[in-house]
């Protein structure tokens, strides 16, 4: 069911947005050469705890999971697409692009937020493949306007993308926030206009591309968690907390 937030709670998840934009911004200052997943997720976890917010990813139990996502920060490496298991071993090296995913709860309101950066010197095609996904996501939050449908994103998405010759990942998507991680509507990178749940003032959502350099195909990995390209080339995600108003939307997690 699509919910419509008060003004109270929206005023929450402003708040609770820009604590989630200061931890991320600290972790894309940490993303260097040598630096582990675990050492960024632990960095992650203290952060939000130290404004006294709650990491909304561990022990998060998707529809489907047999388990708990044992982590409070999904980091995706180079051909990892999203939900990246920060795991013993897993190192950032020289040149790699690497998404970092991030959700917490602030006074019981969920927020969720998503960047790539490339670490040290990335090859042009890396470079290209990072900003175009991160203007996509600038496209799909222009389209986000209360009046317009879910497919006016996912189409002013995939019109956006087309050209470049990228795949898009079709599997997952975009959600519903605020009370929950993942809520009503899906917000695909793809679509129709005029299609889907009507989006009206107060509904909170959250547009995430997930861009690839080669097929759109995906699979998940042998942890249960990671999505990887079927083809092994490379993908990049960014990801906004987003308020649908009378007007143009507010990033709530913007930096």
């Amino acid at each position: 069911m699509v919910t419509i937030k008060t003004e109270d709670e929206i005023a929450l998840l402003r708040e609770g947005g820009k604590h989630l934009a200061r931890v991320l911004e600290a972790l894309i200052k940490a993303a260097r050469p040598r630096v582990s997943a675990v050492e960024l997720d632990k960095l992650a976890e203290r952060l939000v705890r130290e404004n006294g917010d709650i990491p909304s990813f561990l022990n998060y139990k998707a529809k489907g999971s047999k388990r708990g996502f044992p982590a409070s920060l999904c980091v995706s490496i180079n051909d990892e697409v999203v939900h990246g298991l920060p795991q013993k071993g897993r190192v950032i090296s020289e040149g790699d692009i690497v998404a970092l995913d991030m959700g917490l709860i602030h006074k019981k309101m969920y927020l969720d937020s998503a960047v790539t950066v490339a670490v040290g010197k990335v090859d042009e095609a890396g470079k290209k493949l990072i900003q175009v996904t991160k203007d996509a996501l600038a496209v799909g939050v222009k389209a986000a306007r209360a009046g317009k449908h879910t497919g006016d994103i996912g189409y002013a998405i995939e019109r956006f993308i087309k050209p470049t010759g990228f795949g898009i990942v079709r599997e997952l998507a975009g959600h519903g926030v605020g009370y929950d991680v993942h809520e009503d509507p899906y917000i695909p990178n793809y679509g129709k206009r005029g299609r889907g749940d009507l989006l009206k003032p107060g509904m909170v959502i959250a547009i995430e591309p997930m861009i690839n350099e080669g097929g759109d195909d995906i699979y998940v990995d042998d942890d249960g968690f990671t999505f990887r390209t079927k083809d092994g080339k490379r993908s990049a995600h960014f990801e906004h907390t987003v308020l649908i108003t009378d007007g143009e939307a507010e990033v709530l997690t913007g930096r």
